[in-house]
């Protein structure tokens, strides 16, 4: 028979704000903002518009090369020789990390080349180190896009340098920051870091900015990347960290530096005063209880292998349950992690997200003598 475990139902009611997304815009041309523990999208501006990522690109760039730190590949400590392809662009006028031929580089001043200081002749000695040459290293970065979803998007080059076939939209560089983030927690605090000072050779060392104005704001700023193409105009990916609750933006098209400052700020400061975020489940937590039948128990726990979230509107009252579906009594034996059910998230009487959970512990099935009782009661009393 077919059972509805109900497990918990949350009233919110909340004052109305007169900020509604139907009213809400921000100057931009494109733009996205997501609540990353949820992945509830908050806000939409033509997300699915191309874009030219300027230096946004340089967060793939990035992610190739953590991808080879994580799997043992490539060691921060490895060096890289610069190539006059790559110094020529510190001496033509493009954001440079001021590297010169023939300096041997570590892995790790090139990324934090890359992403401090933006420098493109850091990005052309990682690629060409990696990959051999920036060519196929763009290549690599397009096929990883198209792995993690990023279906509209293609690299032509790892800097982001004006070019008609490095393009992507904002919903796609969205998926790209959500992976760094959640891939690669210990190198995304590259991202945080407001300087980086090289020890150039024949000069003084160099010290450099974070492009990220954001940083430099009280708002728990603490990434991504900025981007700028005469064709395009001003660009940000952005997120923010209150307490545990993470938001994240991406715009493209601001008018001005102050522009792509000010309204990247006014999105994610509506995302957090407009929504709340309710933790529904903890991973590998029980979350319930299901009917066995003919076990050695009558119940067996359940769990979720991830983190359960919601993200509601404070605008008016909503309810939000969650309710655990399965065909029940479910027959022992069971096994630990078997499948067992679906955990169903409703918000206002409307399905938002479906779960697998799975058995916290085995069941064993009672004697063949206990199955004879229970066979006999249940045809005399029915299902207890």
């Amino acid at each position: 028979m077919n059972k509805i475990f109900k497990l918990f139902c949350l009233i919110l009611v909340i004052t109305l704000s007169f900020n509604t997304a139907y009213t809400f815009d921000i100057k931009a041309r494109t733009a996205i903002l997501q609540d990353y523990s949820s992945g509830k999208i908050l806000f939409e501006k033509e997300p699915d518009r191309e874009i030219y990522p300027a230096s946004m690109t340089k967060i793939m760039t990035s992610i190739i090369a953590f991808e080879l730190l994580k799997n043992g590949e490539l060691n921060l400590d490895d060096t890289f020789t610069v190539s006059e392809k790559a110094w020529k662009l510190s001496t033509a006028g493009y954001s440079s990390m001021f590297i010169m031929v023939g300096d041997e580089v570590s892995v790790e001043d090139l990324l934090k080349g890359i992403i401090v200081a933006s420098g493109n002749d850091a990005c052309i000695t990682l690629a060409e180190g990696i990959a051999g040459t920036e060519e196929q290293f763009a290549i690599l970065m397009t096929e990883k896009a198209k792995e993690i979803g990023m279906y509209n998007t293609n690299f032509s080059n790892a800097s982001g340098i004006n070019d008609p076939y490095n393009y992507s939209t904002v919903k796609d560089i969205l998926i790209m920051s959500n992976y760094l983030i959640n891939n690669f927690p210990e190198y995304y605090t590259y991202f945080s870091e407001k300087e980086f000072t090289w020890d150039r050779t024949g000069g003084d060392p160099i010290t450099q900015g974070n492009r990220n104005p954001l940083l430099y704001k009280n708002i728990g700023a603490d990434g991504i990347k900025t981007g700028y193409l005469a064709v395009e105009k001003y660009s940000l990916a952005s997120s923010i960290k209150k307490n545990e609750r993470r938001l994240i933006a991406v715009a493209s098209g601001f008018n001005t530096k102050g522009d792509r400052s000010r309204q990247s700020i006014k999105l994610l400061t509506w995302g957090i005063t407009n929504f709340d975020l309710i933790k529904i489940v903890d991973k590998n937590n029980k979350l319930t209880e299901l009917d066995v039948w003919l076990g050695k128990s009558d119940k067996v726990g359940v769990f979720t292998k991830e983190n359960v979230f919601q993200t509601i509107k404070k605008a008016r009252k909503k309810k939000l349950a969650a309710v655990v579906e399965y065909n029940g009594p479910i027959e022992a034996p069971i096994k630990k992690n078997d499948e067992l059910g679906t955990l169903k998230i409703f918000f206002n009487n409307e399905l938002q997200n479906e779960y697998k959970v799975f058995a916290i512990e085995d069941v064993k099935k009672v004697n063949l003598f206990s199955r004879i009782l229970k066979s006999i009661n249940y045809l005399i009393w029915g299902d207890v």
